[in-house]
């Protein structure tokens, strides 16, 4: 008996053979997996914001959760109330005519009006674009407006800028774009220039530049433009100082 004792105390004095990683370790480990998913998908938006990600189909699995609390958080918030306030700052120090030939090109979604309730429910830009689901949703015309956006429309209206809508959005959707433009408390633009026959399978970038043509071709003096793509607000017929929004929902060429 007193060897099996002795036997016994010596087992429970040396501890377990095996190991294996406690819980502060395991809680380490996952503290640095989601600090280095942090770190790669703030430098994949700075990639897309900066237009270097280059033509990107969905935001990377690893960074879904990452766009979401940005999209959802006070840094999304933030941006855009930047982007505005620079907007209204240049425009007021332009000298408006007073002729009504002092314009300004809008574009409309995540411009201004937020998709953010259609891609909260659909993976947050993760999930391959739906076009019949999101055409559904613009029928609904339920987007909010995107409050800084909305501020900056109604200052250039009083300072006298004329206002146009240009959108990647089809004719047939015309009405449904209107009534909620209105309903987020857009109104009195002076043209809401949307898809027709004509430009379907044209690219984001000629389709725009074309109709900012057409802007300036009818005498207007294109001062600024605001768009969350890249292809809302490059190619010809640029404004003379344009606003870029962000959006690391998706890509438009």
């Amino acid at each position: 008996m007193a060897l099996i004792l002795i036997t016994l105390m010596v087992i429970l004095a040396a501890g377990p053979t095996w190991s294996a990683p406690s819980i502060i370790q395991m809680r380490s480990e996952k503290k640095i997996l989601l600090a280095a998913d942090h770190l790669y998908c703030s430098s994949w938006r700075f990639t897309v914001e900066t237009n270097d990600a280059g033509a990107w189909t969905r935001v990377p699995v690893r960074c879904v959760d990452f766009v979401k609390d940005y999209i959802t958080g006070d840094l999304y918030a933030s941006e855009l109330e930047a982007v505005a306030a620079n907007a209204a700052e240049y425009a007021r120090e332009i000298g408006i005519s007073g002729d009504g030939r002092d314009a300004w090109v809008f574009d409309i979604d995540e411009t201004l009006l937020s998709n953010v309730p259609y891609y909260a429910a659909n993976g947050f830009g993760s999930e391959k674009f739906d076009e019949h689901a999101f055409n559904e949703w613009v029928e609904l015309a339920e987007a909010p407006a995107i409050a800084p956006s909305l501020r900056l429309y109604k200052e250039l209206q009083e300072l006298g800028f004329t206002v146009f809508l240009l959108t990647g959005r089809d004719e047939y959707e015309r009405h449904a774009t209107e009534r909620n433009l209105m309903y987020a408390g857009f109104n009195n633009w002076e043209k809401l220039i949307l898809r027709g026959k004509a430009d379907e399978g044209t690219p984001a970038t000629v389709y725009k530049s074309e109709k900012r043509k057409e802007i300036e071709d009818a005498g207007y003096i294109i001062h600024g433009s605001s768009g969350d793509q890249w292809s809302d607000l490059i190619g010809f017929a640029v404004a003379r100082r344009s606003f870029k929004l962000p959006n690391p929902l998706y890509y438009i060429a």
